[in-house]
């Protein structure tokens, strides 16, 4: 059954990925609730389909680069609906459904390899630790997204080009203020998901330590610091707008690189448990 829902909520993402295309285009309000509705009937599709896979496995569903994209790509769509109430920026939708219709289908290439049953994944502390990671990612997303449409319009103001899109994106200010809700929000949950899985892989009998140099935890140190340095420099310095939006491209590229490529072309403990 868990399959039926993952296509139809892969199919409502496409739809409403069309539908915020469209709205990009054309400012028509039915249009951005429409796609908005149908992203939200997508996303219960797809909780529902990981509930029953985790009640399945009987541990929580990321036990493969297949499950963790796909967890990723829910994480993703359910903060832009969230945030999409409380900031009213319409437009974001544009960008953040193509990317999760990206992520399901990247998420169907990629191997389905399960740790067995009664892993690791069964504990509190780990779930914590994957979920808070996964929210802080899916802020992080947004503010790529931000980034992104942050340098589109100051490339159009810079050449003097007020074309369409001018119009439809907001002012650079507005974008600036979203690039940093996401990451002063972001940051402080990938602090604490880091925090929760140092703490237990010291008390696990599976590493024993909180730090065995594995190529995911030295690349999510990495995305760290990145994302420290942007917060730091923010805040005492004063970046705001262009550099701003180049730090939260670049994050997200560790991100991708953290999340997938270590996955992938890396080994290690967490490559062990993820393939």
């Amino acid at each position: 059954m868990e399959s039926v829902f993952l296509v139809i909520a892969t199919l409502c993402y496409c739809i409403g990925t069309v539908g915020y295309l469209i709205y990009l285009l054309r400012d028509w309000t039915p249009i951005h609730w429409a796609s908005w509705g149908i992203l939200l009937g997508g996303a219960l599709f797809h909780a529902a389909a990981i509930l029953l896979r985790s009640m399945e496995l009987h541990q929580l569903a990321v036990t493969s680069s297949q499950e963790a994209l796909s967890f990723f790509a829910l994480m993703l769509v359910t903060t832009y609906l969230v945030i999409q109430i409380r900031l009213q920026l319409r437009i974001l939708g544009s960008f953040v459904a193509p990317l999760a219709v990206l992520f399901m289908f990247l998420s169907s290439l990629l191997p389905a390899h399960i740790i067995p049953k009664g892993g690791i994944f069964q504990s509190g502390w780990v779930i914590f630790h994957v979920t808070t990671l996964f929210f802080a990612n899916a802020l992080f997303a947004l503010a790529f997204s931000a980034g992104v449409m942050y340098l589109l319009q100051e490339r159009q103001i810079k050449r003097k080009n007020f074309g369409y899109l001018y119009e439809r994106l907001p002012s650079l200010e507005r974008l600036d203020k979203i690039n940093y809700y996401c990451l002063t929000t972001g940051f402080p949950l990938m602090t604490a998901g880091l925090i929760t899985g140092f703490a237990y892989a010291s008390s696990s009998t599976v590493w024993r330590s909180p730090w065995s140099w594995d190529p995911k935890e030295i690349f999510a140190l990495i995305t760290w610091i990145i994302y420290a340095v942007s917060l730091h420099e923010r805040l005492t310095v004063g970046w705001r707008g262009r550099k701003a939006a180049w730090m939260a491209i670049l994050g997200f590229l560790a991100v991708l690189i953290t999340f997938l490529g270590v996955n992938l072309f890396l080994k290690g403990h967490h490559t062990t448990f993820i393939r």
